[in-house]
């Protein structure tokens, strides 16, 4: 076994949470290694939008700069569409924010590890998490991990942070709790077209469905259809790029219509449906953050946001340090994430009609205006 260092903060996960926290915690003086399975810069599922919440932060800590300069088209339009009711909502610009972005995977993980490695973080790919060590007493003190050659490392931590998605080792291994389980679970068809207009963000919902288009990077538009599991089985598997259009020209007429005869970028990628979770926050010497910590469907696209969100927290509960700004990190989380867990859970739920979906959608943007104020009030305080 390789002998390591000790660090202040192991973060295992090295995408948008994990080198998020990372880049912050490195800012304020903490010796920080984060960990990532994965290559530089590869790319991941994902749902691309960032929320006024997201797009504050990214701000505030230098990164939105490099999306908007790496060419992430401005978004100051988001349209939702009720089966025929077209419902058009202009961004009005506050708190610094005066547009959305919904950047590739591989550009945003990217920039955010940039900028962990510049505050002084260290990064290593390819390693793969296998255990957590721990003190006398039993409190996590580090983990062990497998490089790419396949060697083992020891490496010694006062604070281990699970930034490693839903199937979370750190969370497994640390036997976190999951306190709130989702009742619903839908999926997900989604690819990457080029040659569509840029007429901002649409939402679509049609009874027992959802659709969306997003203009992302290089010209694209991530175009995806949602549904509950027994309809995806049903109807959405073969061909995906034919159970697409089909979707669309019966549920969706008028994305079907924006959709045309565009060409997506390779294979469509599928998202199978997995339940959310809230699960414990923090633990003796351990906390989670991102999908680790908290998963909702992707329906309502702001789990990047609540990443980020929760990287800012944990950044300074670690600063402090104590026991008790831990468990202040964990209420904070919690407060924050329930009302947005919770109606995300009835719209995945696809139960709805489209005036009930309206009023869900009024829920969660109430919701989501607390999350953004509670940003907004943590900057200038």
């Amino acid at each position: 076994m390789q002998p390591t260092k000790r660090f202040d903060a192991v973060i295992v996960g090295a995408r948008c949470a994990g080198a998020a926290v990372a880049t912050l915690m490195a800012r304020q003086g903490m010796r920080v290694l984060a960990l990532d399975r994965g290559a530089y810069g590869s790319d991941t599922l994902s749902t691309h939008a960032l929320m006024r919440g997201a797009v504050l932060l990214l701000s505030r800590w230098g990164v939105l700069q490099r999306l908007v300069e790496a060419g992430t088209p401005a978004i100051r339009r988001v349209t939702f569409h009720y089966g025929a009711e077209e419902v058009p909502v202009d961004l009005r610009p506050g708190e610094g924010v005066d547009a959305l972005y919904a950047p590739r995977r591989t550009l945003l993980d990217s920039a955010l590890v940039d900028a962990a490695w510049e505050a002084g973080a260290e990064i290593r790919h390819n390693y793969t998490v296998t255990a957590l060590r721990h003190d006398q007493g039993g409190r996590v003190a580090g983990v062990v991990a497998l490089d790419e050659t396949g060697r083992e490392h020891a490496i010694t931590a006062d604070l281990v942070v699970g930034a490693d998605g839903v199937g979370s080792t750190v969370a497994r291994l640390a036997g976190a709790v999951v306190q709130e389980e989702a009742r619903h679970a839908a999926t997900c068809l989604y690819g990457y077209f080029r040659g569509m207009p840029d007429t901002g963000t649409h939402w679509h919902y049609a009874p027992g469905a959802g659709a969306g288009c997003i203009p992302t990077n290089a010209g694209r538009h991530v175009v995806f259809v949602s549904v509950p599991q027994a309809r995806f089985k049903a109807e959405l598997r073969g061909d995906r790029l034919a159970a697409l259009r089909r979707m669309l020209r019966e549920d969706f007429p008028d994305l079907a219509a924006t959709l045309g005869n565009a060409v997506p970028d390779g294979e469509l990628l599928a998202f199978a449906g997995r339940k959310g979770f809230l699960r414990q926050a923090a633990g003796p010497g351990w906390a989670l953050i991102g999908d680790a910590g908290y998963f909702k469907d992707p329906i309502t696209a702001h789990g990047i946001t609540d990443a980020l969100r929760d990287a800012a927290l944990l950044a300074d509960a670690a600063t402090v340090g104590t026991s008790a700004a831990f468990t202040r990190f964990a209420a904070r989380r919690d407060e924050l994430s329930l009302p947005l867990f919770r109606v995300t859970d009835e719209i995945a739920g696809y139960a709805w009609t489209l005036e009930e979906a309206k009023a869900l959608h009024l829920e969660l943007n109430g919701a989501m205006k607390r999350e953004f104020a509670a940003l907004a009030e943590e900057a200038v305080s």
